[in-house]
């Protein structure tokens, strides 16, 4: 029987719980979104949230919508409820503004590419606007801590 050093057992758990996290994940898709009860968007691309300001029933619907959408194409990277476990942003830090709302529609639209790895696809191929501001909606709703 062959003893292992330290450095080899090490290797070999490292390996093995890489190898198991990459076979779990697999290629994602994100996955569809109803949101035929929203207040409809044009095709192109707006450059600030427009569900940010309604209220009542309305917004109701959006953060409900917001929180679904999020935690099935969101949360598998940047974390359940809304609160990022490190491996991507904590998209609740982004501000309410025009700048955050800069970054996320760039975001959403070009996905994010790193040394020929996507690390994130590009959403608005998969997910409307109206689903895509849903989310944005719901996330600056959750409290930060």
């Amino acid at each position: 029987m062959t003893k292992l050093n330290l450095k080899q057992k090490c290797l070999i758990a490292c390996v093995s719980v890489f190898s198991f996290s990459l076979a779990a994940h697999g290629p994602v898709t994100p996955q569809a979104v109803d949101t035929s009860d929203l207040p409809a968007l044009d095709e192109e691309w707006l450059d600030t949230n427009p569900y940010r300001e309604l209220t009542g029933d309305v917004r109701t619907k959006i953060l409900k919508l917001g929180a679904s959408a999020y935690n099935q194409n969101c949360a598998r990277c940047h974390g359940l409820g809304g609160v990022s476990g490190g491996i991507a942003p904590d998209l609740r830090e982004l501000p309410a503004d025009y700048d955050g709302d800069e970054w996320y529609g760039y975001r959403v639209q070009n996905g994010a590419v790193r040394n020929g790895a996507v690390y994130m696809p590009k959403m608005s191929e998969y997910l409307s606007q109206e689903a895509l501001w849903s989310i944005r909606t719901w996330l600056e709703s959750v409290e930060k801590d």
